[in-house]
């Protein structure tokens, strides 16, 4: 069972799609479950590669 937009569905009554992308920055990959032509659920990981900069770290605060 997956919860979706549509409340908990069978995951055999969807169809299941993966994707990816990477850089430099980031890897993120995601899970998309579709109903038809509606998307009804979607789960997402993003993992950073590089610590990200704040602007207190730049002097951006006095």
């Amino acid at each position: 069972m997956i919860t979706t937009t549509k409340g908990n569905m069978d995951e055999a009554l969807l169809e299941k799609r993966e994707g990816q992308f990477e850089d430099d920055n980031e890897s993120t990959a995601w899970v998309e479950y579709w109903d038809g032509d509606e998307m009804v659920h979607r789960s997402v990981h993003v993992h950073l590669k590089k610590p990200m900069i704040s602007t207190s770290e730049i002097g951006g605060f006095s």
